[in-house]
């Protein structure tokens, strides 16, 4: 069978386990072969963002609801914030590894191949932000991160009153496919439209008790003719243009999440003596 007719096969499959044994088999061929995406978004949940089972609440975490419910904001403003990229266990792209998620809810990224140093920048120049700045490696466990507490310490370290979470969820398409693909086949028919389309999530706790104070989101997608993806290059090329934008237009939620912060829990009379 020619390499052609396998992927126009692998276009047809329609389950993961399918496509990814054509995409294999097309990888040995001649003139085509296969991208496998790095890997997908951290789990927001273990971060307190999402809600969960109480029984799985409280094995991880070892509170009742009610205390969720109980806890207040303790940071003081001007305030420091520590930022973190999470993502799923053992992410990998081309540009970025991961790092602590060997027997993990999640892992780190500290590689910053979409974030700008004009992002952080800009963040750092809003009202009663007195410094910003990301986790360093050196400050988390090697293994085993399974909540925002490790996130927090690290955080705690830095002197960061605010911790600021966020995780990359992409995801390659191909024109009547429903579902996202894990594996994508190169050199696909011109004919095909090809789209790729990332969701940037953010939250906003207290260092001190996990407090959230606010949530930020911002979706981004790429479009292409499918012949264009020639190479694993080109294919990677789109997601990082992808990402970059979706981090981008983050940044911007995150000023209007901040504005709403400030103007409920800052209190101008403390600000204006320490400030």
């Amino acid at each position: 069978m020619s390499c052609l007719i396998m992927c126009n096969v692998f276009r047809s499959a329609r389950t993961t386990a399918a496509a990814a044994a054509l995409a294999l088999a097309c990888a040995g061929v001649v003139g085509c072969a296969s991208y496998a995406s790095p890997g997908g978004p951290a789990d927001m949940g273990v971060m307190g963002v999402k809600p969960q089972l109480a029984a799985d609440r409280a094995a991880q975490t070892g509170i009742t609801m009610q205390e969720k419910f109980d806890r207040k904001p303790l940071a003081r403003f001007p305030a420091a914030i520590a930022v973190a990229r999470v993502q799923a266990p053992g992410y990998r792209s081309r540009t970025a590894g991961s790092y602590g998620g060997h027997g993990g809810a999640y892992s780190v990224v500290t590689t910053r191949d979409v974030e700008k140093p004009e992002h952080l920048e800009k963040l750092a120049k809003l009202d009663l932000i007195s410094g910003i700045g990301p986790i360093n490696r050196l400050l988390l466990p090697t293994t085993g991160l399974r909540s925002d507490q490790e996130l927090r310490e690290a955080a705690a370290s830095m002197q960061a009153d605010l911790l600021l979470i966020y995780t990359l969820d992409t995801s390659f398409y191909v024109r009547d496919m429903a579902k996202p693909l894990s594996v994508v086949t190169l050199g696909l028919s011109p004919n095909q439209q090809a789209r790729v389309t990332t969701t940037a999530s953010a939250v906003l706790m207290d260092t001190r008790n996990g407090y959230i104070y606010g949530l930020a989101e911002a979706t981004d997608s790429y479009n292409r003719l499918a012949s264009g993806w020639t190479s694993k290059d080109a294919i990677d090329a789109a997601r990082l243009k992808t990402e970059a934008a979706a981090f981008e237009k983050l940044v911007g939620e995150l000023e209007q999440t901040w504005a709403g912060v400030i103007a409920r829990y800052a209190n101008p009379a403390e600000t204006s003596v320490g400030g």
